[in-house]
Order: C-alpha cells, then sequence, then structure tokens
C-alpha cells in the first residue's frame, strides 16, 4: 500500500471522532385490506374501461348520428360495428358492468360466511345474484348493441 495514502486514511481519524447520532426510522404502516381491495378493484375499472385506449386515441364521448326519417340528429353511446372502437360512455358502462359482476362474486362469497346472522347471509345472496345478473344481462345487450347479429 502507498505510504502516502496509509497516511491520508489513518490521519484525520486520529483527532476527528464520528459524531454519535440516534437517528430514528421512519415507520412505514401497511394499508388496510379495504384500501388495498380499493385500488386493485378501480385499476380493474380502468383496464377493462379502456381508459388507456381512451387517453392514447382521444375518442369522442358520445357520437351522433341523423335519423333517416326525420333528418333530426341524435346521440349514439355505442360504435355500432366496430370492435376495435369505443366512445368513452362505452368503454366507462361496460367497465362499470365486469365491476358490477365482480362486486357480485364478492357479495355471494360474504353470504357464505358461517358468523354472519341468516337476515344478512340472505341479503348478501340476494345483492350478490341480482349484481351477477344485471351485469351479465346489460353485457350481453351491450354486445348485441355493439355487434348485430352477434349471439342471436
Amino acid at each position: 500500500m502507498d505510504p502516502l495514502f496509509h497516511l491520508l486514511n489513518v490521519l484525520p481519524y486520529s483527532f476527528l471522532r464520528p459524531p454519535r447520532l440516534r437517528l430514528k426510522l421512519p415507520t412505514i404502516t401497511l394499508p388496510s385490506a379495504m384500501t388495498v381491495f380499493s385500488l386493485v378493484l378501480l385499476t380493474y375499472f380502468m383496464v377493462v374501461s379502456g381508459v388507456v385506449y381512451d387517453v392514447i386515441v382521444e375518442p369522442p364521448g358520445i357520437g351522433s348520428t341523423q335519423d333517416p326519417r326525420t333528418g333530426t340528429v341524435r346521440p349514439v353511446v355505442f360504435m355500432s360495428g366496430r370492435v376495435n372502437g369505443q366512445y368513452i360512455i362505452e368503454g366507462l358502462s361496460s367497465g362499470f358492468m365486469f365491476v358490477l359482476g365482480g362486486l357480485g362474486i364478492i357479495l355471494m362469497d360474504l353470504a357464505i360466511s358461517p358468523n354472519r346472522p341468516k337476515s344478512v347471509k340472505i341479503s348478501f345472496a340476494a345483492a350478490g345474484v341480482s349484481s351477477m345478473v344485471i351485469a351479465y344481462v346489460m353485457s350481453m345487450l351491450f354486445l348485441r348493441i355493439k355487434i348485430p347479429g352477434y349471439l342471436a
């Protein structure tokens, strides 16, 4: 080892002492299970609603079409006949139906908990089944509007 390098490493520490500090590490609390679930559900809604598509392509919120008989312009929510395109409201409503179906499954799971009263179990089961049925029927309706003649 070079003597000059050794001297420069040893000499300053012969009269300088490091301070004695007691640092407190910051405590990070973990989020609750409901917070994590809410973030996952929100992310799922954003993904299935096509928010990334909406940001990139910037489609209009709703469309419009002219009635051939009267000539009046009426709003259109679904981009009929185009599978690879959507209006913003179309994506958000479809995403809401998917989330509603997922919440129905969660309510059905809560209905089989052994620690709940029977009336609460029945309420959870009824809300879960109705949520799933509404989500399925509306999703099929959206699909038939989107693609006429599909699943007919």
